[in-house]
């Protein structure tokens, strides 16, 4: 059987945890940045994880990182 490919811009906007979760960053966090509060920006910060519903749709392009 082939290898798969892995989809590129997938792999760098999506990372995997330890135990094979698929995180993701919000979106918005840099475009009208001065414009946000403080609070705003800082929720930024932390990566959120995928929802169920997605994660089947974007582990197909990241066939090696998400089980």
């Amino acid at each position: 059987m082939p290898k798969l490919k892995t989809h590129k811009g997938t792999q760098k906007r999506f990372g995997i945890t330890g135990t094979g979760k698929i995180t993701r960053l919000k979106q918005g966090s840099s475009h009208l940045r001065r414009n946000k509060t403080k609070s705003t920006k800082r929720q930024y910060h932390d990566a959120i994880t995928l929802s169920p519903k997605d994660k089947t749709r974007i582990s197909r392009l990241i066939p090696y990182g998400a089980k």
